[in-house]
């Protein structure tokens, strides 16, 4: 498994850590919805090469690494967990990038200071009060013209009944033990638009997380046997992620990734 003192919630059990960080604890590297491939597509839309790029969440750093190859002007990480912010100082070294300790919410950074703000799989996890005060966020921190890249969680279709939504966030609260609150995907854009973003660009992808073949392609072959290893010697580890993609595979026709990129009016 990867090491534990390096991760967050580190010192909490197999069966209690949220879905998230019990995955990376396992060796997945890869921890978003639509993957490696909408991840490279969100990040050419959002045009990051010789840009003042910030990224809120960045984890363990593996979209953080995918922009340092991008080339940005500069880039600042914000994550509110401090534990996770080394790995990715380590990796945003080379382009003079940092990483500060801060909530999304309120960055402390200078209005008008970036082009980008890329975000991954981190509203999906906030509520609809909290969801709005990050886009306000990020909205005061691009400059005019900038652009707001985000890849979430999403419901399918648009027209979805609020009983199934409330089902499938039951059954992710209890499987990956976070209250996670997917949108439509039109309602994901209504949320830029809400704050003063123009959305000018969608995308999706399945929801497959957990899929085998997602897995080979995001961690690679050494990778994905690393995590199968971990998953087969670590008892409460391996009945958490069974229960995680079972719950994944019952509501895979209501689910599915969804990136998008809003923009500052100039």
């Amino acid at each position: 498994m990867a090491d534990r003192e390096t991760l967050p919630l580190a010192g909490r059990r197999d069966e209690d850590l949220p879905g998230h960080w019990l995955l990376a604890r396992l060796g997945k590297r890869v921890l978003r919805p639509g993957g490696l491939e909408l991840t490279t597509r969100l990040l050419a839309a959002g045009r990051v090469t010789d840009a003042d790029v910030v990224e809120l969440g960045p984890g363990l750093g593996r979209t953080a690494r995918d922009i340092v190859a991008l080339r940005p002007r500069s880039y600042v990480g914000v994550d509110d967990t401090a534990a996770a912010t080394q790995s990715v100082r380590d990796v945003v070294a080379p382009c003079g990038g940092r990483v500060i300790v801060a909530d999304a919410a309120s960055t402390g950074l200078p209005d008008g200071s970036a082009d980008v703000v890329v975000g991954e799989a981190m509203l999906t996890m906030q509520n609809d009060k909290a969801k709005r005060a990050i886009v306000d966020e990020v909205y005061r921190v691009l400059r005019p013209g900038g652009r707001y890249a985000i890849h979430e969680l999403g419901l399918t279709p648009d027209s979805v009944d609020t009983a199934t939504k409330d089902e499938i966030r039951r059954a992710l609260a209890r499987s990956i033990k976070v209250n996670a609150r997917p949108l439509t995907v039109a309602e994901w854009s209504e949320l830029l638009k809400a704050s003063g973003f123009e959305v000018v660009s969608t995308d999706r992808a399945p929801m497959a997380l957990l899929n085998p073949r997602r897995v080979i392609a995001d961690e690679g072959v050494l990778g994905a046997l690393r995590l199968l290893k971990n998953v087969l010697l670590h008892g409460a580890a391996r009945k958490r992620v069974l229960t995680m993609r079972r719950t994944f595979r019952e509501h895979s026709d209501a689910m599915t990734a969804v990136a998008l990129v809003g923009v500052r009016p100039e």
